[in-house]
């Protein structure tokens, strides 16, 4: 008999070997649990990108969520660099913590873009104002991002302000929600910033929350009528989204329509006449006379970027788009309804008005 082990026989034993960590992976989540969280990513980071795209006037992809499990102590043996962490706590609808992990300099680089930069003034430290700026930026994509499981869900979903700081999976307790040991659910996406940035940016979850995630997602579908038989293929995962699923408006549309024919036939207004109304009678007029309004007095306008705002402290002047002797506006609602000057009654400012503005032309001149 010979001592040289054969390819099958090989292929047996690495079988055997991998089985354990495998099978314990299985035990926490199963495929189609990891194929919905994949799911709930994609469709709540790609909103959230659309936002962070705003707001860094670059396009922005988050994509191909990956999902797996793995704790404090694996990540320390992978990452042994210190990564920018941004702490989300859900306060309604759902119950949970979960953490958004990056590296520093991509955390530097989207400061830089918040601030008005190219990207390419990047500080050697991450700084308060960098832990500042990704927070804000945070707040925003996650805010955007609870709008869209809202939708998901069927229910309001709020967070707390999100909190962000620096990370270093090698200490012996990087966080003090996770334990070290403690199994978590750690979802990795794809990020790109126009043709500045090509990462990947981590989200780490509880595996009770990522569970609860998975029960509101799948627990909607199972309200579904008998005659209608739920099927595990449709928990996929979608490719990068930038609107709703097209295919849940389809559903809605067909349910609809099954359920109700509805006869429909074109409207005939009734052609408007463009001649303003002479005067209110007086009753209908007493009608409206105690509806409050806010009049404002605008003197002028400007623009600033964020980097000027940051730069501004006392004794700072903004100049603004109006000459000085020009009439300013006088806002009623926010709508322009005359001219003035500035004067001092008494101790007060006030306003003096000098000109009416034909709200006919008004409209004609939007």
């Amino acid at each position: 008999m010979s001592d040289i082990l054969s390819q099958e026989e090989i292929d047996a034993l690495l079988r055997g070997q991998q089985s354990p960590s495998q099978s314990s992976d299985d035990a926490i989540l199963t495929d189609i649990e990891k194929d919905a969280l994949g799911e709930i990513g994609n469709i709540s980071m790609g909103t959230a990108a659309t936002t962070l795209s705003t707001l860094l006037r670059n396009k922005v992809v988050i994509t191909t969520p990956r999902v797996d499990i793995t704790t404090m102590n694996e990540l320390g043996k992978e990452y042994p660099i210190p990564f920018v962490a941004v702490e989300v706590k859900y306060t309604q609808g759902l119950e949970g913590v979960n953490l958004l992990i990056l590296k520093e300099e991509d955390v530097k680089l989207i400061t830089d873009l918040m601030m008005g930069g190219d990207g390419s003034n990047i500080a050697d430290e991450i700084s308060d104002l960098h832990l500042s700026a990704i927070g804000e930026a945070m707040n925003q994509m996650v805010g955007s991002s609870a709008t869209s499981l809202s939708t998901m869900f069927d229910k309001n979903i709020n967070i707390s302000p999100p909190k962000a700081f620096v990370i270093n999976f090698t200490d012996e307790s990087p966080y003090d929600a996770f334990d070290s040991n403690e199994p978590l659910v750690r979802i990795a996406f794809s990020m790109e910033i126009g043709t500045l940035l090509k990462s990947e940016m981590m989200q780490l979850l509880p595996i009770d929350f990522a569970k609860e995630l998975v029960n509101n997602l799948l627990g909607g579908a199972a309200k579904a009528p008998d005659n209608e038989p739920l099927q595990k293929q449709e928990v996929t995962q979608m490719p990068p989204i930038e609107s709703e699923k097209p295919e849940i408006k389809q559903a809605v549309v067909n349910k609809t329509e099954s359920e109700k024919v509805v006869k429909a036939q074109p409207v005939v207004f009734q052609q408007l006449n463009n001649e303003a109304p002479e005067v209110l009678q007086g009753s209908n007029m007493n009608l409206i006379m105690d509806i409050p309004l806010q009049v404002t007095v605008e003197l002028g306008r400007t623009k600033k970027t964020v980097k000027d705002i940051l730069e501004l402290g006392t004794g700072s002047v903004i100049e603004l788009d109006r000459l000085a002797g020009e009439p300013i506006d006088i806002l009623v609602n926010g709508k322009l309804v005359a001219r003035g000057e500035v004067i001092v009654i008494d101790e007060n400012f006030g306003v003096r008005i000098i000109e009416m503005i034909d709200q006919t032309t008004a409209k004609n001149t939007k």
